[in-house]
């Protein structure tokens, strides 16, 4: 089970950090993406971490902005995201499978999402 946290409203500009518990599964087996989909769009890539979290991958959309991390320890993966826009408005999913690729059906356990609203 995948437990996603820390959405919320913020203006433009600002940041939030969303956090990923997992239960249930062996957490440092997994690889770990972050997702999102805005209404009436379908789910994007976000960003992945590998098992150990020596390597990270970002959608265009996000590199530079967003930061991806894990601490094995907590079995919990993170989403640092900066310089937040309006259109980075959507639920936000974390993800776990057993390859690092960008592709959402890759992915075999879900979290339940949690809204991210951004104001202009």
């Amino acid at each position: 089970q995948l437990q996603a946290s820390g959405g919320g409203l913020v203006q433009a500009g600002g940041s939030l950090r969303l956090s990923c518990a997992a239960s249930g599964l062996t957490f440092g087996s997994y690889v770990m993406g972050w997702f999102r989909q805005a209404p009436g769009k379908e789910r994007e890539f976000l960003a992945a971490i590998s098992r150990i979290g020596g390597t990270t991958y970002y959608a265009d959309s996000v590199k530079g902005r967003f930061t991806i991390s894990r601490d094995n320890a907590k079995n919990t993966v993170y989403l640092q995201m900066n310089s937040l826009k309006p259109e980075d408005t959507a639920v936000y999913y974390c993800a776990a499978g057993p390859f690092l690729r960008t592709a959402s059906l890759a992915y075999s356990y879900w979290g339940q999402g949690t809204l991210v609203t951004v104001s202009s």
